[in-house]
């Protein structure tokens, strides 16, 4: 019996085993269940709050990720559009600056050529001017040519771009004195044109058109010859100086070159000069003014105090026959007037 109910007992454990291997039941004990209840149950209350936070985190990562994605890509879209629109304008500008180069480099070709060519025919008209003027320096010597020329309605403009022409040229001259070449043909054409105004001048006719219709002329070769160094032009100077005693037999020429307020002391300035013949042309226009009466009373008193007459003392030592006899003549002269010496 026994071993009949072990065999059954066996049997029922055996059938029991299976059912619970079918079923998947497993025996646990009471506490441990009610313990892995009560931590399930605070895994389902935690977990949730863990995993659902670190997901959404996430999400809102990803989410920010691809918000700063795009915008970097419009922004790379963008910087791609500018690029290529600064591309296409840099190589505008450098087609315009190729474009500019060569019209610069032509440009500066004919710059050199009109240059050229302008040279040329300042030279040519330079040339032209010294032949000219000094052929009509020759004629002018005439009378009647002389009174041709004042009857010209360009007279008046001749001798104001005469006194423009010596003027420019005076300003032009070298520092170095040395350096001037006075048989150059623009030293030609304005002593040419010096020449016909001293021709000019020495006519009755000529001194009166001068005074009347071309002081600017007169004023602009006193100017012209104090601006001259000494030792400098010396022949211009002396043309210069001829133009100006010839206007001064015109009383109302005397009277309107010794009243400019820079005429003695120009004088003064010009005595000073190493040129013999230079010095010779100032007594002589100073000898002009002292021996009028009427202006010497009206100008005596300023020349009294400013007259340099230890220069004038000098002078009349000089080797030069003609200046030193110029020289005694004029001291005789200021003599003559009670001057004291």
């Amino acid at each position: 019996m026994k071993c009949a109910r072990e065999s059954s007992a066996c049997d029922a454990g055996e059938g029991a085993q299976k059912a619970d291997t079918q079923g998947e039941i497993v025996k646990v004990r009471k506490r441990a269940l009610e313990r892995l209840t009560t931590e399930v149950m605070q895994l389902h209350d935690i977990l949730p709050k863990v995993v659902n936070g670190d997901v959404l985190e996430s999400f809102q990562r990803l989410d920010a990720a691809e918000t700063t994605i795009e915008r970097k890509d419009v922004e790379l879209e963008q910087l791609r559009m500018d690029c290529e629109h600064y591309k296409a304008r840099l190589e505008a500008a450098q087609a315009d600056c190729m474009k500019e180069r060569k019209e610069k480099l032509t440009a500066r070709q004919q710059l050199n050529e009109a240059k050229q060519q302008l040279l040329q025919q300042a030279e040519y008209c330079t040339e032209m001017g010294a032949a000219v003027c000094t052929l009509l320096w020759s004629v002018s010597s005439n009378e009647e040519t002389v009174k041709n020329i004042l009857g010209s309605s360009k007279a008046v403009k001749f001798f104001y771009i005469a006194g423009q022409t010596m003027e420019s040229f005076v300003r032009s001259l070298s520092e170095d004195i040395k350096q001037q070449n006075m048989d150059s043909d623009e030293s030609q054409f304005v002593l040419g044109l010096a020449g016909i105004v001293t021709n000019i001048a020495a006519l009755a006719c000529g001194r009166e058109f001068l005074v009347n219709s071309s002081q600017v002329l007169l004023d602009t070769m006193m100017q012209l010859l104090g601006d001259m160094k000494p030792g400098c032009c010396t022949k211009l100077k002396v043309l210069m100086l001829m133009s100006l005693y010839n206007v001064s037999i015109n009383v109302k020429g005397l009277k309107y070159i010794s009243e400019n307020s820079g005429f003695f002391p120009l004088l003064w300035w010009l005595l000073n000069d190493p040129d013999a013949e230079v010095c010779l042309h100032v007594l002589r226009l100073l000898q002009s003014v002292i021996l009028e009466p009427e202006v010497l009373t009206k100008l005596a008193p300023g020349m009294r105090e400013s007259l340099p007459l230890p220069r004038i003392h000098m002078l009349s030592k000089s080797r030069n026959a003609d200046l030193r006899i110029l020289a005694q003549e004029l001291l005789e002269d200021l003599k003559a007037l009670e001057y004291e010496i």
